[in-house]
């Protein structure tokens, strides 16, 4: 093997993120488009900062003003005069609420020939944030969220419906104008109306949903926050003009042309993946461990976003979870690993875009005095990885479509 899977699999990731760019989506949007007036730039999410300056270099001078709202440690530098801000994100702080703001001054008294250039990735949600109720409650509810294990689009049922600016709100607010977004899809299925929670998509959420979830999780809601989620949400916009560009299907079929040209015989699983990360790290060895007996490389693949119950005060993201939870089950195998990442590159609260595991992981975890079920009570994956050499760092990669995991058998 003149490479080993740990090389074998970053070049996968590499080679795979590098065909999600949002670069070359965003100007072939643009080329097409017919952007009357004045044109209003706004971009949010973690690839807010890579769409705009695409947009920037398509549109140069066209743009009259723009703003960008990215994730802390996100941006990389100015774009022309447009104002940038970083932000927190998975949950909303104060740098959040003064961008968005200054998206809303910029983007008022707008008129029937002007445009918005509304840019659009995951993360939007955190970052694109104005809530009804006190920001101290909406920051509260948001971490009940993460930590009770709901999924995606749980969340942003709850959270549009808190927030002036989702549920398309804040294409109603940019009325008359005319709103022509860019999305960038993070979410499985790529609805719409709950990437970054919709701020200029129709919502097809109802209140009864936004309810059953705060019952089924046992939220903890003000009598203010509950009358939020039962008021009307905007059903209708006529003023939006949706492109959407990139997802969880080009990241995997990338991964799968990358694998094959080193050799690998490549099976999709799925796109769809959701469920408990450790649960799919577990299948994922399972799979791992069935085919020991190939003659010939092996390679598998799922795409999509699991979820992580938090029980402890460890650090960890939901693909190093679900790589973690795997190194038991490839105890018995040889030349096979499996590896987890966040196409962003920040892997839940850290620096690390995912984790990696072989046959050797789970000695070496017991060797340094770890137990891995024990570490997963704890939610403690990056540490754990950390002293093994386990954990996939990339920084920042300027696009944001889901997560990709892979099973690969080298003969």
């Amino acid at each position: 093997m003149e490479q080993t899977l740990r090389q074998m699999a970053g070049q996968i990731m590499i080679q795979a993120l590098a065909a999600v760019q949002p670069d070359a989506a965003v100007r072939s949007a643009l080329e097409q488009a017919e952007l009357s007036g004045r044109v209003y730039l706004v971009a949010i999410g973690k690839a807010a900062w890579q769409m705009a300056n695409a947009a920037y270099q398509t549109l140069g001078a066209r743009i009259t003003d723009g703003v960008v709202i990215t994730k802390h440690g996100h941006s990389r530098g100015a774009i022309g005069s447009l104002a940038i801000f970083e932000a927190g994100h998975p949950v909303a702080d104060a740098a959040s609420f003064a961008a968005t703001r200054h998206a809303l001054a910029l983007t008022e008294r707008l008129t029937a020939e002007d445009t918005v250039l509304f840019l659009v990735s995951g993360g939007g949600s955190a970052l694109f944030e104005l809530p009804f109720i006190t920001p101290e409650e909406q920051q509260r509810i948001t971490r009940e969220l993460l930590a009770c294990g709901a999924d995606i689009v749980e969340m942003n049922t709850i959270r549009k419906r808190l927030s002036r600016v989702k549920a398309g709100r804040f294409a109603q607010h940019c009325a008359p104008a005319r709103v022509f977004s860019i999305v960038l899809s993070d979410i499985v299925g790529d609805p719409l109306d709950m990437i970054a929670s919709g701020p200029a998509y129709p919502d097809a959420s109802t209140a009864e949903q936004a309810l059953a979830i705060v019952k089924k999780y046992a939220l903890h809601l003000s009598d203010e926050a509950l009358s939020c989620l039962e008021a009307p949400t905007p059903k209708q916009l006529s003023n939006v003009e949706p492109h959407i560009t990139g997802s969880v299907r080009a990241l995997c079929a990338a991964a799968q042309e990358a694998a094959q040209a080193l050799g690998f015989q490549c099976r999709m699983l799925t796109d769809c993946l959701e469920c408990e990360a450790r649960e799919a790290g577990r299948f994922l060895a399972s799979i791992a461990r069935s085919h020991q007996q190939t003659e010939r490389p092996l390679a598998f693949f799922a795409g999509g976003e699991t979820v992580v119950h938090l029980t402890g005060q460890g650090l960890g993201g939901r693909n190093q979870e679900l790589a973690l939870a795997a190194a038991p089950g490839l105890r018995r195998t040889q030349n096979t690993a499996v590896c987890s990442f966040g196409s962003d590159g920040t892997d839940g609260p850290t620096d690390a875009a995912g984790g990696f595991v072989d046959q050797s992981s789970d000695a070496a975890l017991r060797a340094a005095g770890l137990d891995v079920p024990q570490v997963l009570a704890k939610n403690d994956a990056y540490h754990a990885l950390q002293k093994i050499g386990g954990l996939l760092m990339t920084g920042p990669t300027g696009t944001n479509v889901n997560d990709l995991a892979m099973v690969l058998i080298w003969r």
